[in-house]
């Protein structure tokens, strides 16, 4: 007797959790998406020492497809334009997506294009460029100016037109790209693509953390450990920012090391 009323005590209880769950009135709160992005110097432009260089441009598009199959935003530095529709269909054909690809081609203080070297069999591949890479058709990308110095290389950001995703390419700091004491450029720089962005944003930013510290500032970066990006001189230069607590996972990958003079960075973050 007693087994019995155990039972049907059971199945009584059953039946009410699944009312409860079934009712219209009550509401299971969705977990939010997590994104994964990646961002990437490839070096391919004009630096004779990187792997890239001078390599056709559907041979780069096939490195940054091979890092980017599970990616769902991409964001590139020293890309070539000249690559970007390879890019966008071998992804489409690696991914089984739809994506939306816009570059910013830099260009010198006369406003000449800052051209990528020619391809080993004299190929044109375009200008130099900051990418952003996103799955899904008509993404509505843009581009914006970024403050530089009247000496060195225009440089730009590229952004998704919601602000959820922002990328750019900072000045060099070299003799010849803020050059002067303080990285003044780099700082504005710094300020604008925040102000440009108000969701996820990286990329090459040519700053230390410690140089970079205004980025941290209620965000969460990629990477905590602040491990090398950039391979001369084992600094770390290339970072991934979101919101404070949306930081899921991070990835660095030195296996990479020797396609570029910077390894790709990996981030996992909500929206």
């Amino acid at each position: 007797m007693l087994a019995g009323v155990s039972i049907a005590y059971c199945m009584l209880i059953r039946q009410l959790v699944l009312a409860v769950l079934l009712s219209p009135n009550v509401s299971v709160q969705a977990q939010p998406p997590v994104v994964h992005v990646m961002t990437w110097n490839v070096c391919a432009g004009t630096n004779a020492g990187c792997a890239l260089f001078r390599r056709p441009a559907a041979e780069l598009a096939w490195h940054v497809a091979v890092l980017a199959t599970d990616a769902d935003v991409v964001f590139l530095q020293e890309f070539c334009t000249g690559a970007e529709a390879d890019l966008e269909r071998e992804l489409e054909r690696r991914t089984g997506r739809a994506w939306s690809v816009r570059s910013a081609g830099l260009s010198y203080a006369d406003g000449s294009p800052y051209r990528c070297y020619p391809d080993m069999s004299g190929r044109p591949r375009g200008v130099l460029s900051v990418t952003l890479a996103v799955a899904g058709a008509d993404a509505g990308l843009v581009v914006r100016p970024l403050t530089s110095p009247p000496w060195g290389a225009r440089r730009y950001a590229v952004c998704t037109a919601d602000r959820a995703f922002c990328t750019a390419h900072f000045s060099s700091g070299s003799v010849y790209d803020d050059r002067q004491k303080g990285r003044p450029y780099r700082r504005v720089q710094l300020r604008e693509l925040f102000t440009l962005g108000r969701g996820v944003i990286g990329g090459d930013l040519n700053l230390v953390p410690r140089d970079a510290a205004a980025a941290y500032r209620g965000r969460d970066e990629c990477d905590p450990r602040r491990r090398w990006t950039y391979v001369t001189g084992k600094r770390k230069i290339d970072y991934v920012f979101a919101g404070d607590g949306r930081v899921r996972r991070c990835f660095v990958d030195y296996a990479r090391s020797t396609w570029s003079d910077h390894v790709p960075l990996h981030a996992w973050v909500t929206r």
